[in-house]
Formats: C-alpha cells, structure tokens, sequence
C-alpha cells in the first residue's frame, strides 16, 4: 500500500512523506496514513475523516468496534470495508448489517458476474485451486471452508447430513457443560446432552469482561439440569489477588460436580474432538458462533516460510474450539450397572 501511495502522489507538488510513520502530509492540509491492523491500538486518540480496512475478516474482533469506530465520530468520518469473506466473523456481520442499513452502501462483485476474467480462465482457477479456496477468493462465499481448518471436513459432514438443525433440550436427560475460562480473553461454555450414541449440543454462551459470578447466574438462568462441568487443568491454579483458586470460587458461587479435563497435548485434544464431532447434533440457532468457531478454527500460517506451522492460530475462534476440546477429552459416561448378577450356585459335595 505504501508503494502504490508513492505512485499515485508523485506528480503532487509539495507533498512530505514521512516513511517512519508512513505517512504523506499534502500542501492543502490533508494527511493520508498507513496502519496495520496488528497494532490497531496505536489508533487510539486520533481521529479520522474516512478510514478504508483492507481485508477486515483478518483484523482482530475488536479492531472496528473498540478503536476505529469512535475515532470517526467527532469528524462524522465514512468508512469503506474491502476484502475477501473467510467465514461469518465480524466482517460477515458487518456485511450484513450494511446490507439492512439506508445509510451504507453495499455490493458484492462476483468473478463470474463481472466479466472481467473469462469462463475459461476461472475454469481452470477452479481446477487449480480447488472448490472451496475457488468459492472464497473468486466467488465471494462466507460458506466456503477456511484453508487450514482443522475441523473443515467433519463440520462440512455435519452440515451434509443435516445435523446442523433444530435440537431442543431434552429433560429427560441431564446436561453436560465444558469452560474455557479466559482471563482478560473470553470464556466460552458448551451445553450438550448425551444421548444414546448421539450428542447434542443444544446451546452455546460466550463472552468477557466478566466475572466468574456472572458464568454461574447463567448456568442458573439457563434453567438446565447439570449433571457436570468440565474445566481446564489450570483451574486450580490459586490467584495472587485473593489466594483462591477459580475452583474454589465456582464452589462458592453453588456451581458443583466439576471434573477436570485431563492434560493432553493439543494434538491429542483435537483428534479427540474430532472423533467425537461424528457423533454431534448442533442447534444451528443457539449454537451458531459455537458452530463458527470450530469451522474457522484453524492452524497458524507462517507468512515467511509460506508453510503452516505445527500450532493453532489463537483468535477469537479459539475460545469456543478449546471449550469444545475439554468437551471431547473430559467427558466420562456415567457406568450403570444395574442389580448385581444372580447365579444359582450349587456347592460340590
């Protein structure tokens, strides 16, 4: 971007460019300035006449909402939102948000509706890159599966057989919950409900900026019968402020029957949701940013190597993805086993 700024500005006399802050200051009083959405904390305080975002479904969630938004409201600034869908993330809502709002204007520009590139050149992109990177980048889909998804093919299984539909709670049966407990980050709590060889996933809570007091009221509002909640290991672990640990605080708040997810690695804990994501029925309705995250939910690419590196990429997909690991790694089905068998044992003479 900065390049294509020199470009363009170079016939405009009298124009100082500053490289260290990328920026250009031109005679009439104008400045246009670069940022990267990395450090878009660096924004904070300035203010801004019109801001255009380059590739939002990259930027992190708070980025528009905590930071650029309030720098364009002294100025009554515009924005302009340019990018490439990967997923229903914040630029999905905020597409759609547009798309329902007088006072935006929306388009989307599809390959094969421009006409700027023939049939036979997106032909073979599609042949070369395959359906779902094709969909993405070429016809704009929301739907398509993310590159490097770790969950991409049982989720797109789950949607082809339709488990992705209307799942009401079942009283009949209790329910069980998994915490990824954030601190500073958000917490993400799944609901499910094992039934015979199924399990449903009937609801899904996340949030932050919470305390743990709050996570216990709606365990309470949800009106569900627990049978258990499954923790990360680190629960135990006492705080410095008030020498208790977050287990000790649940207990406190009347959330019991806690179990603790076993420490395996990663890898493991990922296999493990995958097996069990065979088995899964999710409510498309209360579950849907639950849903959301386990599809993007997705290695990190090392822009360097070009290679994908051996770790998740921790964003705010990780949240639901790792509550839904403790889940798979945690959960051990109650064993009923009934009256004692009786034998009509004869004695040996």
């Amino acid at each position: 971007a900065w390049d294509y700024l020199l470009e363009y500005t170079q016939d405009i006399e009298g124009v100082v460019y500053n490289v260290a802050e990328l920026r250009a200051d031109f005679p009439n009083g104008a400045r246009f300035r670069l940022f990267g959405a990395d450090n878009y904390d660096a924004m904070r305080g300035l203010y801004f006449d019109s801001v255009v975002l380059d590739e939002p479904a990259d930027f992190p969630a708070n980025a528009w909402p905590s930071v650029i938004r309030p720098s364009l409201t002294d100025r009554k600034g515009k924005a302009t939102f340019i990018g490439t869908p990967k997923g229903k993330n914040e630029f999905w809502d905020i597409y759609n948000n547009a798309k329902a709002n007088d006072n935006w204007f929306c388009a989307m520009y599809k390959a094969d509706e421009t006409d700027i590139l023939d049939k036979e050149e997106l032909d073979e992109a599609k042949q070369t890159m395959g359906e779902d990177r094709f969909a993405q980048e070429f016809m704009c889909s929301f739907e398509a599966a993310i590159q490097g998804a770790y969950y991409a093919q049982e989720m797109k299984t789950a949607k082809t057989e339709d488990r992705i539909t209307s799942v009401p709670y079942d009283p009949a049966a209790s329910v069980i919950t998994s915490f990824d407990l954030g601190i500073g980050d958000s917490t993400a709590i799944w609901f499910a409900q094992f039934v015979g060889q199924e399990i449903h996933l009937i609801d899904y809570y996340e949030n932050s900026g919470v305390g743990l007091d709050h996570y216990a009221k709606v365990l309470h509002d949800k009106g569900y019968h627990y049978e258990s909640h499954i923790l990360p290991h680190d629960v135990r672990v006492k705080e410095l402020g008030t020498g208790k640990s977050r287990l000790e605080t649940l207990d406190n708040l009347g959330v019991r029957n806690i179990e603790i997810a076993p420490r395996l690695s990663v890898d493991d804990g990922i296999q493990a949701a995958r097996s069990m994501l065979n088995k899964c029925w999710f409510d498309e309705e209360k579950c849907e940013r639950g849903i959301e995250a386990l599809l993007q939910y997705r290695r990190e690419f090392d822009e360097k190597l070009k290679s994908w590196r051996g770790r998740p990429l921790h964003d705010w997909t990780s949240h639901g993805a790792d509550s839904f690991r403790y889940l798979a790694v945690g959960y051990r089905p109650h064993q009923d086993w009934g009256e004692p068998i009786k034998r009509n044992l004869q004695g040996i003479a």
